[in-house]
């Protein structure tokens, strides 16, 4: 049997797309609807056919573990669930489900053929949505303002991020030493983690800022629960509010991650720190011009220096 990410690369094969047949004039809830028709679902597997027709747009683009923690079921109930459907599993039944999202956001299904030609497109599509949603959580900017005021004032400031999250708190952590003086990352868990923790807090730091993306490591959770031991603050950007994760953090902001093709995308988490970086600049302007005007200097210096 393949393994999960295997699957995923096997549904997320780049291949030409071709439309399939016009469906009836029919709604997207009935056509999702039409694939739990004649099936025999036991309790548990009806309320994951609920949540699926409930919340469409959103739920055919979760993976695995978000359905399942949002339904409030084990993830291999999901498995069973699709396949007593009929589909291979949970990423073929997903596959299905998309594609009449996506028509339910676009209001057109036969345009929606039209522009769903690969699988390319679909991931783009999800990115989209999970951009859109993010859109909805910033309309108000008190929270972000906040939380970026609170990251400014830290100082220094400890950025962590491990195995799949390294390259989000790299990049913020790259773009915050511009505007701040005393940036710190923490890249490996276990004992190097608290060390570095703590060496933040006696230093004077009051907040950590946490990316944890999918599959959420367990080494994470040690890490945060290590920086409030030690009297710092978590502030948190991840996938989803649920879960242990999200408990352990002081405050909990969230991006959705494209899941579509074999590897996930961030492009909703990477503007969501984007944001972050931009209160943190807000917070302070007269520092962060400074500290921009030394950056350029400095740049300009580096690039005589190459000439010669």
């Amino acid at each position: 049997m393949p393994s999960g990410q295997q699957a995923r690369a096997q549904a997320a094969a780049i291949t030409p797309g071709t439309p399939s047949p016009e469906t009836e004039e029919a709604t997207p809830v009935d056509r999702v609807r039409a694939l739990f028709g004649g099936h025999r679902l036991s309790p548990g597997q009806r309320r994951i056919a609920q949540f699926l027709i409930d919340h469409l747009t959103e739920a055919a683009f979760l993976s695995i573990t978000e359905l399942a923690e949002r339904v409030g079921v084990s993830q291999p109930s999901v498995t069973r669930f699709a396949s007593s459907l009929g589909f291979s599993g949970y990423p073929a039944l997903r596959d299905a489900l998309q594609p009449i999202a996506l028509s339910a956001i676009a209001g057109s299904p036969e345009g929606l053929q039209e522009q769903r030609r690969n699988e390319l497109q679909a991931a783009v599509d999800a990115e989209i949505e999970n951009l859109t949603s993010l859109r909805r959580t910033l309309a108000n900017t008190d929270r972000i303002l906040d939380i970026g005021r609170e990251l400014a004032r830290s100082v220094p400031l400890t950025v962590l991020g491990l195995r799949i999250s390294v390259s989000l708190a790299e990049y913020f952590a790259y773009a915050a030493r511009r505007i701040h003086p005393d940036v710190r990352v923490v890249t490996r868990g276990g004992s190097v983690a608290y060390d570095a923790l703590l060496q933040s807090r006696e230093a004077g730091g009051t907040w950590v800022l946490a990316f944890a993306m999918p599959r959420h490591a367990k080494e994470t959770l040690a890490a945060m629960r290590a920086a409030r031991s030690t009297g710092l603050r978590v502030a948190l950007i991840t996938d989803r509010e649920l879960g242990a994760l999200a408990h352990e953090a002081d405050v909990a902001l969230t991006a959705g991650t494209g899941s579509r093709l074999v590897f996930d995308s961030y492009a909703a988490p990477g503007v969501l720190s984007a944001a972050i970086l931009q209160a943190m600049a807000d917070a302070d302007p007269v520092r962060t011009q400074a500290r921009l005007e030394k950056y350029e200097q400095a740049s300009d210096q580096y690039d005589f220096f190459l000439e010669d």
